[in-house]
């Protein structure tokens, strides 16, 4: 009834998160602090987050706190780690023991100077190309115990869903803003080309060329002249007449 309860309770936060934030890397920021509050019942567990939009692209970091992004960092330095593991993978990666275990020796070493000595990571499950995972630290060795690691497993299934419907919505305003601004330049360029053939009684393509030989001569791009002339235009009467020869 507990777990049915802290289910319930997680998965209204996270909508919460969802209706609140669109920008993804608040999210990501707001998810890293909920989850490190929410997983921290047996003492303090510090929270990163990873996020790989599309293979070979730079990620996308958020964390609880700064202990935790210093944890994250080190291993971007080295491009590898249990975190990254988990994300490339898709597995999750647990450290019991930072100072006795034996793999990426390097990270380890600085990992076990900060003071950090256990590491539970686990892979978020997105869509496409798009890849994630949930970085768990603590300073205190063998922390992350077999309970501890389903209700984590849990939690990252809920946050998962949370956050593919975050990179969704994302994607979906970036496309939106992309065509607003394709149309934008459309329209811009179409007044222009209007404006240029009021102004010297000339047909469509050759105000357009006339607005082209502008746009190199003065080493702008087609849309920024066009704005400019629109812009000119609509704040006072241009006195300025293009030549079509």
């Amino acid at each position: 009834m507990d777990d049915l309860r802290s289910a319930t309770a997680t998965a209204a936060q996270l909508q919460d998160l969802l209706i609140h934030h669109e920008d993804v890397l608040e999210f990501l920021q707001q998810l890293a602090r909920l989850s490190a509050s929410s997983l921290s019942s047996r003492g303090t567990v510090y929270c990163g987050i990873t996020l790989q939009r599309s293979r070979g692209h730079s990620y996308t970091v958020a964390s609880s706190e700064s202990a935790a992004l210093e944890m994250d960092e080190m291993q971007y330095a080295f491009d590898d780690g249990p975190c990254l593991h988990a994300l490339r993978v898709h597995e999750a990666v647990d450290v019991p023991d930072t100072s006795a275990d034996e793999r990426w020796p390097e990270y380890m070493q600085h990992v076990v100077a900060q003071g950090m000595r256990a590491i539970y990571a686990v892979p978020l499950t997105l869509e496409g190309h798009a890849r994630a995972a949930l970085n768990l630290y603590s300073r205190s060795a063998n922390t992350f115990d077999d309970d501890f690691k389903r209700v984590a497993r849990t939690y990252a299934e809920e946050a998962s869903m949370a956050l593919r419907l975050a990179v969704r919505m994302s994607q979906r305003a970036s496309t939106v803003e992309d065509l607003q601004s394709v149309l934008q330049s459309r329209t811009d360029i179409d007044l222009a080309i209007g404006i240029i053939m009021g102004q010297n009684r000339c047909s469509q393509s050759e105000a357009f060329e006339t607005l082209k030989r502008a746009s190199n001569s003065r080493n702008l791009k087609l849309k920024v002249l066009a704005g400019e002339i629109v812009a000119k235009l609509n704040g006072a009467p241009s006195e300025t007449h293009f030549q079509t020869s």
